[in-house]
């Protein structure tokens, strides 16, 4: 275990911490949620950055950082949801999404014994996701109208950037495939 996979390890375990802030009944408890997704956001950059800079990246940071990132960015997405500032719709696109992005990676990852690394739209992704994320729930009373093109446009620039993996997915098992021949 290494200082990013242990920085994972912190988002993941911030994901339950998330919930229960953001559903406590306080006056403050959105300001105090966003604090608790900017500091798993912030671990996010963190580990991403030393795991780079010293060359540590492993297997398993390649599977804890996008979990910490997928399971902490679902917390928010269905809280925000179930609190009715954004549409069913859209945590089911999410979910899809992220449902095929796991699968194809499991798929990587068995035939190939690696996970590609993320790529500038996936970092885009989150970005956008992020701003979004709390831009709704510091202002849960936002009109449903922007709050509907927000959220729409996350998911516009996340479904570019899964559509960038299923591009390298692709591409990779045409290499694959072309080296049996």
């Amino acid at each position: 275990m290494n200082i990013p996979n242990i920085l994972s390890v912190i988002r993941i375990c911030l994901v339950p911490v998330f919930i229960l802030v953001y559903f406590e009944d306080t006056p403050n408890s959105n300001i105090f949620a966003t604090i608790v997704y900017a500091i798993a956001s912030f671990t996010d950059v963190l580990d991403g950055r030393i795991a780079r800079k010293y060359n540590i990246t492993t297997n398993l940071g390649r599977i804890l950082d996008p979990l910490g990132d997928k399971l902490m960015t679902m917390a928010v997405i269905v809280c925000i949801t179930v609190d009715r500032v954004i549409p069913v719709w859209a945590v089911i696109v999410f979910l899809v999404k992220e449902c095929l992005m796991g699968l194809g990676g499991m798929f990587l990852y068995n035939k190939f014994e690696e996970m590609p690394p993320s790529n500038y739209f996936g970092k885009c992704s989150t970005i956008v996701f992020f701003a979004v994320c709390v831009i709704l729930m510091l202002f849960r009373s936002i009109p449903p109208v922007i709050a509907m093109v927000m959220i729409s446009f996350a998911l516009a620039v996340m479904l570019l950037a899964f559509a960038t993996y299923a591009a390298r997915f692709v591409r990779m098992m045409k290499v694959s495939e072309q080296s049996k021949s």
